[in-house]
């Protein structure tokens, strides 16, 4: 499985426990995000993320902020992507299970580091259940 990871400067040290982490369960990743803590625009980690899930370069997409809300909201607007804000391991299991998420948006200023890494191992082993839910996704797309 390969995955691609970004951050902007409030999620260096959870992409580096992350990328540690999916690196020893032998995943390929992909690292778009800064490696400092200096101040960063996140929409430039995010594209290329975005672009590598859209294209079907990768199985997932993983992106760190402080809140996750601006990774999430940049992300959303590539097509064939569904990025979910991720906190908890039960809002996890929901976003890949009735959505279908392809990014997991992890929000740094507000999980634990091992929480963070407990939603990445959520979010890559939990599948897409179907059914009823298919629709909905279906409904997603704007058809211009």
């Amino acid at each position: 499985m390969t995955i691609s990871i970004g951050n902007d400067h409030a999620g260096t040290q959870y992409k580096q426990a992350i990328q540690e982490y999916l690196v020893k369960k032998g995943f390929t990743v992909n690292n778009y995000g800064t490696n400092t803590n200096d101040s960063v625009d996140y929409p430039d980690f995010v594209h290329p993320v975005a672009t590598d899930v859209e294209t079907n370069k990768v199985d997932f997409g993983i992106l760190i902020c402080g809140s996750a809300n601006g990774v999430a909201m940049t992300a959303n607007k590539h097509q064939g992507v569904r990025a979910g804000v991720c906190w908890t391991k039960e809002i996890t299991e929901l976003t890949r299970q009735h959505n279908d998420a392809n990014i997991c948006c992890i929000p740094a200023r507000f999980t634990a580091l091992q929480q963070a890494v407990q939603i990445v191992d959520t979010f890559i082993s939990t599948a897409f259940e179907g059914g009823r839910h298919q629709k909905r996704i279906d409904k997603i797309p704007i058809n211009c």
